[in-house]
């Protein structure tokens, strides 16, 4: 009996091998985030201060409880279809949407203050919207401004913005939203659909799917390094949010992508 308790004490604390599949995933999390994340250790996800984080996915019961608590291998299960052309996504097609939160957290910051140490003014057609500089999302941002200003009948969806940072939970749920890690931006309200302003329960069947947005501007978008809300099932089309793990199959910009 001891020598059972012994084996399992030893045991307890090892880590397991990923499938081939969840450990291309989870690499391609690290090549996205190479300042913060150092590589992948049995089932766990090594950041390069030392933390070990797991790569597990929750068990969840309904879909909306996955997005509320999901492990981070749900996250990496997402397969967002960068620059891809536009579709009405299936019930909860929501590539993006489940995130898990200590990643963003650990990453960006843990709280208001944490996060706005690393805010930056990026001006945006002469609205100037703080965004966050972790892993390069200012910058890009200040690139796809540049890529809009030579497209200018994109300029009506594009501003005037509603917002970036914004500390606070998405609405009806106890998720943080992107925009409180500085991550993400809202374009013209006026040019934009959301499910919630529908009335719209999370989860329910029949949402239906509405977008003014052109494709040449979500694709824009994308070719930075943002993915769109508007390719989810609960559609959110003036909402980016800056994933470049997820739009790495995109090719590079070139002056007439997106048409």
């Amino acid at each position: 009996m001891r020598w059972v308790l012994l084996c399992w004490a030893l045991g307890a604390g090892a880590t397991q091998a990923l499938s081939a599949q969840d450990r291309a995933a989870a690499l391609r999390l690290v090549q996205a985030y190479p300042a913060h994340l150092g590589g992948v250790e049995g089932d766990e996800l090594i950041w390069k201060d030392g933390t070990r984080m797991p790569l597990r996915r929750a068990n969840a019961p309904t879909y909306v409880s996955l997005l509320n608590a999901p492990g981070l291998l749900n996250q990496l299960d997402t397969r967002y279809p960068a620059c891809a052309p536009l579709r009405t996504p299936a019930r909860n097609e929501d590539p993006g949407r489940v995130r898990y939160e200590p990643l963003f957290r650990k990453m960006y910051g843990g709280t208001p203050q944490e996060v706005q140490r690393h805010l930056v003014a990026v001006n945006w057609f002469g609205q100037r919207l703080l965004v966050t500089q972790v892993n390069g999302a200012a910058a890009s941002l200040r690139q796809v401004a540049g890529d809009l200003a030579r497209r200018p009948h994109l300029l009506p969806y594009a501003r005037p913005s509603a917002g970036t940072f914004l500390w606070r939970k998405v609405a009806r749920t106890p998720r943080l939203s992107v925009h409180a890690f500085g991550a993400a931006i809202d374009l013209n309200t006026a040019q934009s659909n959301y499910w919630q302003w529908e009335g719209y329960a999370e989860g329910q069947a029949g949402i239906r799917y509405r977008n003014r947005m052109p494709a040449e501007l979500v694709h824009l978008f994308e070719r930075r390094g943002w993915i769109w809300g508007g390719r989810w099932y609960h559609h959110d089309t003036m909402h980016f949010e800056y994933r470049p793990e997820l739009t790495q199959a995109c090719g590079p910009l070139t002056p007439s992508a997106g048409r």
